[in-house]
């Protein structure tokens, strides 16, 4: 099949669309990616990326045409709407500047895992080309931007709401990550059988990463850090408000006072960086912290096996209550023991797992009760504990077998469309 994929993120970001495009090429299937400028998550654009260049490249066998959008940077709320509306504009015209009219695509897949404004140059693609949309949501409209802060104001919100309804109206399939989402998608005029369970999946370079390494070779991790510790949790990703940096500094903070040697790892950036760093300093947690920045995904499986524990968390709100973070799998697939301070559907998939401990989330003291847990266990007792988290993650979040039931609904939307004419 030939198939758009339209995507504001894409590499070198890390996302899984990145592995998602290389698996479909490797099936057979002509891919084209639609996307903008790098700038995830610092918010400036990356080396040798400027506001229109390079304009194409080739990624894994996939064609990436990249249209121009407003960094992120750090200026708040307003810069963010900016860079979000920028490249829905400026995408919806490379829909019929960029793109050319003989691609005739079978298919048009969307990543959407903010913001959802991705399907309008994805609906305006469909107009053009006649081809249906697959929407895969990993992130609910408007929920989120009322739990993170972002709008408050609910003349925008039903406005915002409108426009979800519609983007959802163009699509022939609603991809979910979180089996929670289906009802929030159904209140939007979804039937249920146009609504599919399409979860994160577990990437390949996993496999094998719950074997131990040498500490002071991976990842650039210093071997004073590693030998004075006595517990070595790393955190991998985003740094943002979503992610309750705060409780997760009250945590730390808290297990200094019991636990000194305990280290704290953290693999990532985003809009809220600095003030991490600075609060981390400010309460004198220097010694427990450890940051490594924005580091390649490449280097991920061997930072993870470095860890006695990864850590994933989401602030309390109900719209995060309903999502499963996209780093749960890759945490259970490095067979590494999980402390999450979830509600919802993330605390549901570690607990059943049985591959990792859970508290509430926002609960700082309840994070520390299981940090102290975990220390307290034998070696061996969170070698098995990892171990169940893995089989786990193959069992249900397996990378080929989610890519054939993807594979399975692109065939059948296409089909399904074609009869239609």
């Amino acid at each position: 099949m030939n198939i758009l994929i339209v995507s504001q993120y894409f590499w070198p970001e890390n996302f899984r669309i990145n592995d998602l495009v290389r698996g479909l090429v490797t099936r057979g299937h002509r891919i084209t990616v639609l996307t903008g400028q790098p700038n995830y998550p610092s918010g400036r654009l990356f080396e040798n990326y400027g506001w229109n260049h390079p304009r194409e490249q080739t990624f894994a066998g996939a064609r990436v045409l990249r249209v121009p959008l407003v960094p992120r940077r750090d200026g708040g709320h307003l810069r963010l709407i900016l860079n979000y509306l920028s490249f829905m504009f400026a995408a919806s015209w490379g829909v019929f500047t960029r793109l050319n009219s003989r691609d005739r695509f079978d298919a048009i897949f969307v990543f959407e895992p903010s913001p959802v404004t991705v399907g309008v140059p994805a609906a305006l693609a469909r107009w053009r080309f006649k081809a249906p949309i697959l929407f895969w949501v990993l992130d609910l409209w408007p929920e989120s931007l009322s739990a993170t802060g972002a709008i408050s104001s609910p003349w925008i919100l039903s406005l915002v709401d409108r426009g979800v309804r519609w983007i959802y109206a163009q699509c022939a399939r609603i991809l979910v990550q979180s089996r929670a989402f289906t009802p929030n998608i159904e209140k939007l005029g979804v039937p249920r059988e146009r609504i599919n369970y399409f979860p994160n999946w577990t990437e390949s370079e996993y496999e094998g990463a719950g074997i131990d390494l040498d500490i002071t070779n991976a990842a650039g991790l210093e071997s004073e850090h590693s030998d004075e510790a006595s517990l070595r949790i790393v955190y991998a990703g985003n740094i943002g408000v979503a992610q309750d940096f705060p409780t997760i500094i009250g945590a730390a903070e808290i297990v200094a006072k019991l636990l000194p040697r305990v280290r704290w790892i953290v693999a990532g950036d985003g809009r809220m960086g600095s003030w991490v760093r600075d609060e981390v300093a400010r309460r004198g947690l220097n010694e427990q912290f450890k940051f490594l920045g924005q580091r390649p995904s490449v280097e991920m499986p061997e930072l993870f096996s470095t860890a006695d524990a990864l850590l994933v968390t989401l602030r309390p709100a109900p719209i995060f209550a309903q999502t499963i973070p996209g780093k749960v799998q890759s945490y259970l697939a490095a067979g590494k023991p999980i402390l999450a301070m979830l509600d919802g559907e993330g605390s549901r998939v570690i607990d059943e797992s049985g591959g990792g401990l859970t508290c509430m989330a926002g609960d700082a003291p309840a994070m520390a009760q299981i940090v102290a847990r975990l220390a307290a266990m034998s070696g061996l007792e969170r070698q098995a504990m990892g171990e169940k988290g893995r089989d786990y993650a193959y069992r249900e979040f397996g990378r080929e077998m989610l890519f054939d039931r993807l594979e399975s609904w692109l065939i059948k939307v296409v089909e399904e469309c074609r009869n239609k004419e």
